[in-house]
């Protein structure tokens, strides 16, 4: 009994550092894609700053395109799930957008190296992965235009052209990966106050 909870133990410990090391892989494997370009980063590259041999990174990944897809797919499902937030926002278009910027800024200040890599490696997919990544876009870029076309109809926003507005709010968060930094004055909420703001004041008649 004493011989099979022992093998038991080591058998959960084992599984521990092989989880552990695979996330060890994708985080630095995020922040070469980020610093280098994801053509720009071989799996040699990924192995010399892990301190491994090149051929030892196959027994956890099969290659960089798999991290890649990963990092995609997993921030896409962080801005979904962000979104259950907006849909809980019945006071006013206006807050919809406001609530919207906010989930989106968390999201992607939550970890910048994947929010860098997701807005500019996407291309690099295969298919079926690229088709699947841009139908998934389109739904969430789709709700944005939503609510700005609800707002035009409820007479609450101008008669602005939602797709450009869409293209124009995303655009304006999308970049604070690039700028922003878990130690400075400005917290997420606070950027996506200032900048829903700055949108509204473009869309509010």
């Amino acid at each position: 009994m004493l011989t099979n909870v022992s093998l038991f133990n080591f058998e959960q410990m084992e599984t521990v550092v092989k989880k552990n090391r695979k996330q060890q892989i994708e985080e630095k494997a995020t922040a070469l894609f980020r610093e280098r370009g994801y053509a720009a980063t071989s799996m040699r590259d990924l192995a010399q700053v892990l301190g491994i041999e090149a051929a030892s990174l196959y027994s956890h990944i099969k290659s960089k395109e798999e991290i890649l897809q990963k990092i995609c797919f997993r921030m896409a499902d962080h801005f979904f799930e962000a979104w259950k937030d907006v849909e809980s926002e019945n006071s006013s278009f206006a807050a919809k957008v406001e609530k919207a910027a906010a989930a989106h800024v968390r999201v992607i200040t939550k970890n910048t190296d994947a929010s860098a890599v997701f807005f500019n490696e996407w291309r690099h997919l295969s298919e079926p992965y690229l088709s699947e990544f841009l139908t998934m876009r389109d739904d969430y870029e789709g709700r944005f235009i939503q609510i700005i076309k609800e707002g035009k109809a409820n007479n609450e926003f101008k008669n602005v052209d939602e797709k450009f507005m869409m293209l124009t709010i995303l655009s304006s968060l999308n970049w604070t990966y690039n700028w922003y930094r878990p130690q400075g004055s400005l917290k997420p909420d606070e950027i996506a106050s200032r900048l829903s703001n700055l949108i509204l004041n473009g869309l509010k008649k």
